[in-house]
């Protein structure tokens, strides 16, 4: 017999994919989405493998020029830091100061704040030293006295700026044995001076070099775009999300910016490896032993991350604004 009833209707079953992706919705998946585009967008570049180097170049050398200046000034401040370690105040003391006088002077400037050390030279040390580097022996030995007076040689801390050596400069004229106090500071003031300007240009250059990479890879995104036009269409048709289609433009402008990161990185080393030998024996003829460094791991973790937030940003102005032209006719 048949039953009066209805007969009970069975609810499509849900496929694996679906039922997986419904009980997938936690940090683990949310990660592994992302890796799943992650290597496919690579794999992207390698249908123009030469079109894809020639964009990462260009992007590395626009990030090598701001980084590579940025290391020759810090080498340069460093250099100027060994310079300013060889700067000296020389107290020359009135000519009635005896020798215990100018050598207890010495000791109690020694200990005071700002002053590394402090030697005395008396008059007859001062003189046999000019006698050994002048060459004007002959004319020495025919004066009836010493003229030089006694001299305390002053070494300031080396973490003290210029401004203030020259206040403890002046704060050192003012002691009642001393007769001159000299400093030459003004070529470490003009030193520091222009290390600053060129700074505040690095910073300019930086600022318009990384407007360039934006452009570079958003334009080479745009025209990836146009090139999937057809693709994004379907996907659309089919219920895809915008952060969907987005999501693999965006990892293609990573590796871009990564890419050229290390290209960067690369570029600056080869130049400091070139730069090597005449800077040291420039360094040689002044008496030091200064020499160029590579990047150092902070510099090299900066340059990563500027290409890759660059690359990112750069593809995601790109799509934002292309992708929301695209839409199924």
């Amino acid at each position: 017999m048949r039953s009066g009833g209805r007969k009970p209707v069975n609810k499509p079953q849900r496929s694996g994919a679906s039922r997986d992706a419904g009980r997938r919705r936690g940090p683990g998946s949310y990660l592994e989405r992302h890796l799943q585009v992650l290597v496919p967008s690579l794999g992207q570049l390698n249908r123009a493998p030469l079109s894809a180097l020639i964009t990462a170049t260009v992007i590395g050398i626009a990030l090598a020029l701001p980084a590579g200046l940025y290391v020759l000034v810090d080498h340069a401040r460093q250099l100027g830091g060994h310079w300013q370690e060889t700067t000296r105040i020389s107290l020359f003391l009135k000519q009635n100061i005896e020798t215990r006088q100018g050598e207890a002077l010495a000791d109690t400037l020694a200990a005071r704040e700002g002053i590394d050390s402090a030697e005395y030279i008396s008059p007859q040390q001062a003189l046999a030293e000019f006698r050994e580097f002048s060459g004007f022996g002959d004319v020495l030995d025919s004066l009836e006295s010493n003229p030089l007076p006694g001299l305390v040689v002053v070494q300031p801390d080396f973490s003290y700026q210029p401004d203030a050596i020259q206040t403890l400069l002046e704060q050192l004229q003012t002691l009642q044995e001393v007769d001159i106090a000299e400093l030459d500071m003004k070529w470490v003031k003009r030193l520091h001076s222009i290390i600053d300007i060129i700074q505040r240009g690095i910073l300019t250059i930086a600022v318009l070099l990384a407007l360039a990479v934006l452009l570079i890879v958003g334009n080479t995104i745009r025209l990836d775009i146009e090139n999937r036009r057809e693709e994004i269409v379907i996907t659309k048709l089919i219920g895809a999300t915008d952060g969907f289609i987005r999501r693999p433009f965006l990892y293609t402008g990573f590796w871009y910016g990564l890419a050229g990161a290390v290209i960067a990185l690369v570029l600056v080393n080869i130049s400091m490896a070139l730069l090597q030998q005449p800077v040291s024996r420039l360094a040689g003829l002044y008496g030091s032993d200064f020499q160029l460094g590579f990047t150092t791991l902070e510099m090299v973790m900066l340059l990563l991350l500027a290409g890759v937030v660059l690359g990112l940003l750069g593809a995601l102005l790109a799509v934002s604004r292309h992708l929301r032209a695209i839409e199924p006719g």
